[in-house]
């Protein structure tokens, strides 16, 4: 079949959707015990489970142990869905289903984060997994360091450090042309190899000169003296101290141009 794409055995083109009355009163039946309404919401929501994968599929997880994942996190909101809150399902479900997706690629993960910090960020998904169900909604760091009595710093250093990491390649915006990636974002534009260069070469030149002319040189563009002042402190004349100024920097100039 044209455009069939298989993920855990499944052919994602045929899964069904439903619709918000339908949802409804799935849900409200499947609170009741009703297994066949589980069933029904579990294969009507598989379409929310791979919208949510996508976005982690530049990790170079497979695509297939996401997916079980994510129907994991599915299975605990339809369990957790409170069907009095005036909230959709999808509101709901998907923070469930990013979270349990976070804490597989945490506990897979080939990066080594210290026991205290592990344990801080699983506090904090479970706080922010019961607060999701209490106000259908996902609450921000600000109100998980509050009901966890922790500083801010520490929630958000915890879930910064379970956080898969991001290839510097990978494309963060782009507008049909070449795409900007994080390497374009965070590349050191001050810092470049070719004034690495020059900095190296310069730093050669004035090596060459004599101890003499590195004082002035010091004194004159590090210490922001005048000719006079320099003179004073060494105990030439101001000609002096011009002459060998210029003199040193045509050796300079003639040094990084050869």
């Amino acid at each position: 079949m044209q455009g069939k794409v298989e993920i855990s055995g499944i052919n994602t083109s045929s899964l069904k959707t439903l619709k918000n009355d339908e949802m409804e009163e799935l849900l409200k039946r499947s609170k009741q015990g009703d297994k066949k309404a589980r069933q029904r919401l579990i294969e009507g929501n598989l379409r929310l489970v791979l919208s949510v994968i996508q976005k982690f599929s530049s990790r170079g997880e497979n695509l297939d142990d996401l997916f079980q994942v994510g129907c994991i996190g599915l299975l605990k909101a339809i369990e957790n869905f409170d069907c009095t809150k005036m909230v959709r399902f999808s509101t709901y479900g998907v923070p469930m289903i990013c979270g349990e997706i976070r804490r597989y690629l945490r506990d897979n993960s080939t990066l080594r984060v210290s026991r205290s910090i592990r344990d801080t960020a699983y506090r904090v998904l479970q706080c922010k997994e019961a607060m999701l169900a209490e106000q259908g909604r996902e609450p921000t760091n600000e109100e998980l360091a509050v009901r966890l009595e922790l500083p801010l710093e520490a929630v958000v250093e915890a879930m910064d450090a379970i956080s898969a990491p991001v290839s510097l390649y990978d494309p963060v915006y782009s507008d049909g042309g070449e795409p900007l990636t994080v390497m374009d974002q965070v590349r050191d534009r001050k810092n470049t190899d070719e004034q690495w260069l020059e900095h190296i070469a310069l730093r050669d030149a004035v090596e060459k000169l004599g101890e003499r002319e590195k004082r002035i040189l010091s004194l004159r563009f590090y210490d922001g003296k005048t000719q006079v002042e320099v003179a004073e402190e060494i105990g030439i004349s101001q000609a002096q101290v011009s002459r060998l100024e210029k003199g040193a920097l045509s050796a300079i100039r003639k040094s990084i141009v050869s």
